[in-house]
């Protein structure tokens, strides 16, 4: 899963947070696990590559199937492909926001992969005109008068 929502919560120790919606099998699989990893994407990634990830489920396709990956330190995958860098990061607490719950990990391990320029939420939609979708958290239903 492409996740739209990723911060930074601390620096010592390192922690960050992701917003994940529960309707997601990424949810369920850091639910059971306690464990997850962030690929940051470079600009260049393509749409077809984001909506593959971001906008498919696991439970219908096999989201790894032609896919450069590795297994990471902590037993979870890492996409390598588009991806500037990587964390790892293991649970060490869950909020539960009723649509969403926002994972705080502790990061165990990282790695920068290249100098390419990584894809923030901004460029995402001001640049390549992406979408939110409908179980993202910034998710918003445009009114009719935007044109839907």
């Amino acid at each position: 899963q492409i996740a739209n929502t990723v911060f930074q919560v601390a620096s010592e120790p390192p922690l960050i947070a992701v917003s994940i919606s529960k309707q997601n099998l990424t949810h369920q699989f850091i639910q059971q696990s306690k464990i997850f990893t962030i690929s940051v994407l470079s600009q260049q990634t393509s749409m077809k590559f984001i909506g593959h990830f971001g906008f498919k489920s696991g439970r219908d396709i096999n989201k790894f199937a032609n896919i450069n990956y590795k297994t990471g330190k902590t037993g979870a995958p890492i996409v390598l492909d588009n991806t500037v860098a990587y964390l790892e990061a293991k649970v060490l607490k869950a909020f539960d926001l009723g649509t969403h719950t926002i994972f705080v990990g502790q990061v165990v391990w990282g790695e920068i992969l290249t100098e390419d320029e990584p894809m923030t939420y901004a460029y995402y939609h001001s640049v390549k005109h992406g979408k939110a979708p409908k179980t993202a958290p910034t998710y918003v239903k445009k009114s009719k008068k935007e044109g839907n």
